[in-house]
């Protein structure tokens, strides 16, 4: 354990001097400020690398990540991310990410409990039962990538109420919610279609998104 630790801090060691080498005085122009245009909510999921899927250096992208890219209204840390992103940092684009092959939307889909998580991945369930008319008549391979997807296009939405949103939008902010799916596959990312960049947008936006998915009643 202690030498698996070690070669990332070898890593760490040769990575810096790298680009010193190559970017003469890069650190102490990153250490002055960061002003991001973006703010990326994304999935915890390890092979979801913000910068590197976007080609942004460090200081170009603000990020928070959590299991599943879940933005609920009773999340301190995902409120306070915003907040600072949106009112200190002025970023211009919210970029909300899921993708494909998510582990938390999976489980949620297949009915799997994988522990203390199953608490947080209740609010993925909810959103499987609201849309479960446009789902339940799908193949299951395809049900999994319409279910992330609903999912994002769920969570712009609750970025979108939030009061630092509306109050921003209030006040003249130009600042626009998007939602995004990444391919593992492919490493591209699909525009969803729902960004929103005044209160006015939210709803007509929201359900235009979801009339791509249509329902089968029963």
């Amino acid at each position: 354990m202690t030498s698996s630790i070690q070669t990332l801090i070898d890593n760490n060691r040769r990575w810096a001097a790298e680009t010193e080498r190559t970017r003469p005085g890069y650190f102490t122009q990153l250490a002055q400020q960061q002003s991001p245009k973006y703010l990326w909510i994304g999935c915890s999921d390890s092979r979801v690398p913000a910068n590197q899927i976007t080609g942004l250096e460090p200081g170009e992208v603000f990020v928070h990540r959590n299991v599943a890219n879940v933005v609920v209204h009773s999340d301190l840390n995902a409120l306070s991310v915003i907040q600072f992103a949106v009112e200190y940092l002025k970023v211009e684009h919210i970029l909300v990410v899921g993708h494909y092959g998510c582990g938390g939307v999976l489980a949620t889909l297949r009915g799997m409990r994988v522990g203390l998580a199953d608490n947080w991945l209740r609010h993925v369930y909810d959103v499987k039962m609201r849309h479960r008319k446009r789902l339940d008549h799908l193949p299951e391979a395809v049900q999994e990538d319409v279910l992330c997807e609903m999912n994002v296009i769920e969570q712009v939405g609750n970025v979108a109420w939030t009061n630092v949103l509306q109050d921003a939008w209030a006040r003249g902010q130009n600042v626009t919610v998007h939602g995004w799916c990444y391919g593992l596959k492919d490493g591209l990312v699909k525009d969803l279609g729902v960004s929103m960049s005044r209160p006015g947008e939210v709803m007509s936006t929201f359900r235009n998104a979801l009339k791509r998915y249509p329902r089968q009643d029963a």
